[in-house]
Formats: structure tokens, C-alpha cells, sequence
């Protein structure tokens, strides 16, 4: 019997994942080149971390954060006051049957990896960790 073809696991689906990392090529690409007549946003060094698609794939929310995080909000809304020009260049370099509708959010990956190191070397964490594999030895 066939199978359903519309996803139903915890996660995204493979078309999902796959559109989305196409959407960020290209956005990256339109960026990096400063393809969008905006000198705010040009003036902006932008890394486009993940795209996440919405299962119908009609919405694409990128996930941005300017070189060495420095006016996040500037570029932030550059970005969205541009989104309707980026939808069309992007969509232009896609074969997709719709173009999906732009949203920019900040990158949080950067700052909870920071947060994560600052707790790894905390003393204490440190301290549990080496008990952790000295009782790991004595197995």
C-alpha cells in the first residue's frame, strides 16, 4: 500500500529541510552581494544560520545575525522592511511552486553556545565532571 505523502513525524520532513537550506543559499547569496537596493541593509554583514519552512511550505522563517552581532535590531529591520524584494529574488532562483512568504528572526544559537561554555567552565561543573569519569574508571 502507499504511503501517506504528507509528514507525519516529530520533526520536519526531508522536503522541508531540503527547501529550507536551498532558501538559505540563495538568501545568503543575495545578501552577500548586496543584490537589494536598501544601503541600510547593504551596509550590514548578515550570516543566515538555518531556514525553517512551514510544512505547506509556504512561510520560511530565516534565522540572521550580522557579523559580530552588532546592531541586531538594525539589521533586523532592514531585513523585514526588504522581505518582499528578498521573497522575489529568491523565488526567482527557485523552482518552487509557491514563493514562500519571508520572516526574519535573530539567531539564539550563538548566544546559548556562549552560555553553554561559561557553565562548562564553572568550577564546580568541572568538579562533577571529573567525578562523573573518575566513577566511569572504577567500572
Amino acid at each position: 500500500m502507499a504511503q501517506n505523502r504528507f509528514h507525519t513525524g516529530p520533526g520536519p520532513s526531508q522536503r522541508q529541510l531540503r527547501v529550507g537550506e536551498l532558501i538559505r543559499h540563495r538568501l545568503s547569496e543575495l545578501l552577500l552581494r548586496a543584490e537589494v537596493h536598501d544601503p541600510d541593509l547593504n551596509r550590514h554583514s548578515i550570516t543566515v544560520g538555518e531556514v525553517r519552512t512551514s510544512p505547506d511550505l509556504k512561510v520560511a522563517t530565516a534565522y540572521v545575525m550580522p557579523l559580530g552581532g552588532t546592531d541586531r535590531e538594525d539589521a533586523l529591520k532592514a531585513l523585514r522592511r526588504n522581505s518582499r524584494e528578498l521573497r522575489h529574488m529568491v523565488a526567482k532562483g527557485l523552482n518552487l511552486k509557491y514563493a514562500p512568504e519571508l520572516r526574519f528572526q535573530l539567531d539564539e544559537t550563538f548566544d546559548r553556545m556562549d552560555d553553554t561554555r561559561r557553565l562548562f567552565a564553572d568550577e564546580r561543573v568541572q568538579r562533577d565532571i571529573r567525578a562523573d569519569t573518575d566513577d566511569e574508571d572504577l567500572d
